[in-house]
């Protein structure tokens, strides 16, 4: 009897056209005028984040009366659908959505992934002491990055266990 192989993975659909899609099929769904469907699809990010809130607390076994209720697979579901969600809301808003997504994309980008050049450490204050010549005292520890560079679902998820086992304050 051989192995199950598994099955294929799905093709992804073209993001915007599916976006599209959905903003089309939920505004012939519409009961309220654009600027109320506005500010109700707006609103419906809150209620897909307070889904992704309730997965996350049921992945870590939080709610002692109810235990673990959820995987880290149905926090990646809900936190898709709060990305569906916003994308929608976004073609709602304009009906240009990849250059405003493109464009913000980008500034945030740029000021987050940009390095200051680094300030020169202040020796100590006049009067505090002499400065170390070079090669004696302490040196300094070089400055660490704390930015994650592996963002795999299996280097950033943790198991519940592994939360579970964090002492409560």
């Amino acid at each position: 009897m051989s192995d199950p192989t598994p099955a294929p993975p799905l093709p992804a659909p073209d993001l915007w056209e599916t976006v599209d899609r959905l903003h089309g099929w939920l505004d012939s769904h519409r009961r309220h005028p654009a600027r109320e469907t506005l500010l109700l699809r707006m609103l419906k990010l809150s209620e897909e984040v307070g889904e992704v809130a309730q997965a996350v607390v049921g992945a870590t076994g939080q709610n002692p009366r109810k235990g673990t209720t959820h995987t880290w697979d149905d926090v990646e579901s809900e936190l898709c659908d709060v990305v569906i969600t916003a994308l929608v809301a976004l073609r709602t808003l304009t009906p240009e959505p990849e250059r405003a997504l493109a464009a913000r994309l980008h500034a945030v980008a740029a000021r987050s992934t940009s390095s200051p050049s680094p300030s020169p450490s202040p020796g100590p204050a006049p009067g505090e002491g002499p400065t170390p010549a070079p090669g004696q005292g302490p040196t300094p520890a070089p400055a660490q990055d704390v930015r994650r560079t592996d963002m795999r679902p299996e280097a950033v998820r943790p198991e519940a266990a592994e939360i579970q086992e964090r002492p409560t304050t």
